[in-house]
């Protein structure tokens, strides 16, 4: 089943990387040149560090297709939580997004499925739209565990979602072991995660799991960016390494 008719979602997660000079030289560069037009009518999301917000949001600001988005946040509206962010902060720095769910933070960092499904359920509470990171590692992939990881991730994190929210959401696949290794999931692989991932969200959320986009992402580069499009159930892309050049990301967002 192809959802052909979700508008496709190209995703810039710019991870601990840039000076604030250097966020705002290259969104600058990604403004010049990402007209509406020019971006083949996509949905583009950038999610800087914390200090870049709004700077980014700054150059991107009236842009009808550009959004940007926040790596990480607390879901508390406020608190004595020495060292994090709320959203209301995010907010006032001009994001409209949150990404949660990311590998990085649940194998790093140690977030767990429970904190993740809070976090998601909150930003959606709170009006953000929201990119959920779901995927499994090579261990994992190996031991036939694919349908399990995504099962249990998907499912505690859709278990609360907010009324009137499900046009806000996005779901990220991201097999652990193709991220910043230049691996990349082939179609097969792709196709199969993907197909899960569908199937999963139809069985949670009935027929209104069409309109939830599901992106994939893992080592995406301008070479590889068109055929991961193409493919059933891919409505879009999160991309990592590759989104820090503003060239190659704009390759990317056109492919």
């Amino acid at each position: 089943m192809k959802e052909g008719g979700l508008r496709k979602i190209v995703a810039a997660n710019w991870k601990m990387y840039k000076t604030r000079g250097e966020a705002e030289k290259t969104a600058s560069e990604l403004r010049v040149s990402m007209t509406e037009e020019t971006a083949g009518g996509r949905r583009v999301v950038i999610f800087p560090s914390f200090t870049n917000i709004a700077a980014v949001a700054g150059v991107f600001a009236g842009h009808p297709s550009v959004s940007v988005g926040a790596q990480n946040f607390y879901p508390a509206v406020e608190g004595a939580f020495t060292g994090e962010t709320s959203l209301n902060m995010l907010r006032d720095l001009g994001a409209t997004w949150a990404l949660t769910g990311h590998s990085e933070r649940r194998h790093i960092l140690g977030e767990t499925d429970e904190l993740v499904a809070r976090k998601t359920a909150f930003a959606l509470q709170e009006g953000f739209s929201v990119m959920l990171c779901i995927g499994e590692t090579l261990a994992q992939r190996e031991a036939g565990e694919l349908d399990k990881v995504l099962s249990r991730q998907t499912e505690s994190a859709l278990a609360a979602l907010p009324p009137d929210s499900l046009g806000r959401l996005a779901i990220a696949y991201e097999p652990v072991w193709a991220i910043g290794t230049g691996k990349v999931a082939g179609p097969t692989e792709a196709l199969e995660a993907h197909a899960a991932v569908r199937a999963l969200v139809l069985k949670l959320l009935g027929d209104a799991g069409r309109s939830v986009p599901i992106l994939y992402g893992g080592s995406v580069k301008p070479d590889n960016a068109a055929t991961l499009l193409e493919l059933d159930n891919v409505d879009g892309l999160l991309v990592g390494g590759a989104s820090l050049n503003s060239q190659s990301f704009l390759q990317i967002v056109n492919a």
